[in-house]
């Protein structure tokens, strides 16, 4: 490994660290926004993801200019290929981000409404959890954390799955009040998006360290089970 490489793969590794912190703040800050209701919140969202999308675009233009100069392989390559796949999850994490916040106002609508308002806390505080572990298993070359993650997604998918009976059950309820239903169920399918994209990361640390390729093989083994 030439020292213009571990320095371009360090410089690489700090941009990822720096795009890593920013969409888990994004997350946390458009969660806050759904659970407080705040415009305000949802606004500065929605307008910071600019910055996510250039952070995004300049790892990306990193990791080819590396892979063109360097040719790196073995366990280099996988760094940076596990760094370009991470890159995108990241950007997906904060469009799901913004897509939560544009509906806060919305939501905001009906809080004086005397409706069954949806609580979002646990499936906010799984998810967002999920995510924290799998770029902290991502800093930490941390195995079993990462593998803790990927075994906490089936929790999330549960959540939603019983709010797709939840909304059914209030809609019929309160059948003027659908809009506000349906906006709450695009937020638990965003929550549990978000899920699979930190099941998705923790899969890619996994990748990293010890060159095994996991994802999809739970689907594999449930199906092989039925």
């Amino acid at each position: 490994m030439t020292r213009h490489f571990t320095n371009a793969l360090s410089n690489l590794q700090s941009m990822l660290g720096t795009m890593s912190a920013y969409a888990e703040g994004a997350l946390r800050l458009s969660g806050k926004a759904v659970a407080e209701l705040s415009r305000s919140i949802a606004t500065e969202v929605i307008a910071g993801d600019t910055k996510l999308d250039t952070m995004e675009i300049q790892i990306e233009e990193e990791c080819l200019k590396i892979l063109a100069l360097h040719q790196p392989v073995a366990s280099d390559l996988r760094q940076v290929i596990t760094i370009l796949k991470i890159n995108n999850e990241l950007e997906r994490i904060g469009d799901l981000a913004v897509n939560m916040a544009e509906l806060v106002e919305n939501l905001d609508s009906f809080s004086d409404s005397s409706i069954e308002k949806m609580d979002f806390s646990e499936m906010l505080q799984a998810a967002c959890g999920m995510v924290k572990d799998a770029l902290d298993s991502l800093a930490y070359h941390n195995v079993t954390l990462a593998q803790e993650v990927i075994a906490r997604d089936e929790k999330v998918d549960t959540i939603h799955s019983d709010n797709h009976g939840v909304v059914r059950d209030l809609i019929l309820k309160y059948p003027a009040y659908t809009q506000y239903y349906l906006n709450g169920l695009i937020i638990s399918r965003c929550l549990e998006r978000v899920a699979d994209i930190a099941t998705n990361i923790a899969e890619d640390v996994i990748y990293l360290e010890s060159g095994r390729i996991v994802r999809h093989r739970h689907n594999m083994e449930n199906s092989n089970a039925s």
